[in-house]
């Protein structure tokens, strides 16, 4: 777990938004502290609205390059004028508000609740189906608050589905610190047969799964992706982080996968689905990665091109093995930051762009800012509607739209 510092600008819309990274970030074992100097990570939470706003936000971001020992940069600024802060020379992650969470993590698994108990949140109901991972990866420290993994019976876990899609979901999102290995503890693999049997509950709703490592996905990749194929309410995407591109630094990392099994992954969804989401992780700086480890990373970011990239420099946690290897320095790892941040920001735009002119069709999920709505398109793509009420669009509404534009971080709909 991290600690963090956060700083917000700006209207009570970013105040929300502030408030929600915290709530999960708290929900994840992370712990604020005081200041920036103490911090794993800072973030800033921006505003754009006027030109001396916008020089204070990139005055601030400075200061904060310089004190913390990473830097997250989000909201209104960080949307509309992300290159700002790159062309000042600010070394930091360019992210939208959703996004923070998961680049805090370093790496670990998430650890979404408390427990296993679903939670309703407006549109979205969340539903952990188990607790803890079959992981022993040497930088986490998430594995000594959760153990090895629990699960719930499938059925337990299909009525939990039930009760969150007749309480009112349309969204649900299954989530855990590696949804992959669900039901290892009792000797099988049983995500597929979960899938499977949500997908089957009455209603109109989508479904999002959460994490899943390579190793845990491997074994189960063609049934996994056939289950995809045949079920319209799964969402086509999938987080599996691959972490490096070098085996050699996944091995020093006690990954469960190497870079020829997560290319296997990658090669059956592609067989199976025309268009899907495939999210992944890049944890640089490890304490053994050499320059050479760096480049086979960017190397495997250039060929699989994956829509959502989370880049993340290695820190130290307190009682890990990594923590006792001899590290890097910050240079280093900023560099490398920079250069795999900045190569992912082209492939994840070019993506939108491809979206534009197209027509897809959205699930409206949560309030965006002024009058927008978030909406997911079938591969979990993140597509804004503006001037939301003109058109009579609601959380909850299935509608189809057309890709009129596209910001790096999303595109934009307009009602057809």
């Amino acid at each position: 777990m991290a600690t963090y510092h956060i700083e917000t600008y700006g209207c009570t819309s970013n105040q929300g938004e502030s408030r929600r990274i915290e709530r999960s970030l708290r929900d994840g074992g992370h712990r604020p502290v005081d200041g920036p100097e103490e911090a794993d990570v800072a973030i800033l939470n921006t505003c754009t609205v006027v030109e001396k706003t916008e020089r204070n936000m990139l005055r601030r971001a400075e200061e904060l390059d310089d004190t913390a020992a990473d830097l997250i940069v989000t909201g209104c600024m960080a949307l509309a004028q992300g290159d700002e802060f790159e062309s000042a020379d600010v070394d930091a992650q360019v992210l939208h508000w959703d996004d923070v969470p998961t680049a805090v993590r370093n790496g670990e698994c998430p650890t979404t609740t408390g427990g296993t108990e679903p939670i309703l949140d407006g549109e979205v109901g969340i539903l952990p189906i188990a607790r803890g991972c079959m992981s022993n990866c040497s930088y986490c420290i998430t594995k000594f608050a959760t153990g090895r993994i629990d699960s719930p019976p499938v059925a337990d876990n299909v009525e939990k589905a039930r009760a969150l899609i007749h309480a009112g979901a349309s969204e649900v999102r299954v989530t855990g610190q590696d949804t992959g290995v669900y039901g290892w503890d009792e000797g099988e693999r049983k995500l597929p047969e979960l899938l499977d049997r949500i997908c089957d509950v009455d209603g109109q709703f989508r479904v999002r799964v959460g994490m899943a490592n390579p190793g845990g996905v491997h074994g189960i990749r063609e049934e996994l992706a056939d289950v995809f194929a045949r079920n319209e309410e799964l969402y086509n995407f999938i987080h599996l982080p691959v972490q490096s591109g070098s085996n050699d630094v996944l091995e020093e990392m006690r990954r469960q996968h190497r870079v020829e099994k997560f290319l296997e992954i990658v090669e059956t969804f592609d067989d199976r689905l025309d268009h899907w989401t495939l999210s992944t992780d890049f944890v640089v700086g490890f304490p053994t990665e050499t320059d050479h480890d760096h480049e086979q990373s960017m190397a495997l970011l250039r060929e699989v091109r994956p829509e959502k990239v989370n880049v993340t420099r290695f820190s130290k946690r307190p009682g890990t093995d990594a923590a006792e290897m001899k590290g890097l320095g910050g240079t280093i790892k900023k560099e490398r930051s920079k250069e795999m941040s900045a190569e992912k920001r082209e492939i994840v735009e070019a993506a939108h762009e491809a979206m534009v002119g197209e027509r897809f069709d959205v699930l409206a999920v949560e309030d965006g800012t002024a009058d927008s709505i978030k909406c997911r398109d079938p591969a979990y793509r993140q597509v804004i509607v503006q001037n939301a009420s003109d058109h009579g669009v609601e959380l909850g509404d299935f509608l189809e739209v057309e890709i009129t534009g596209q910001n790096t971080m999303y595109a934009f709909g307009e009602p057809v």
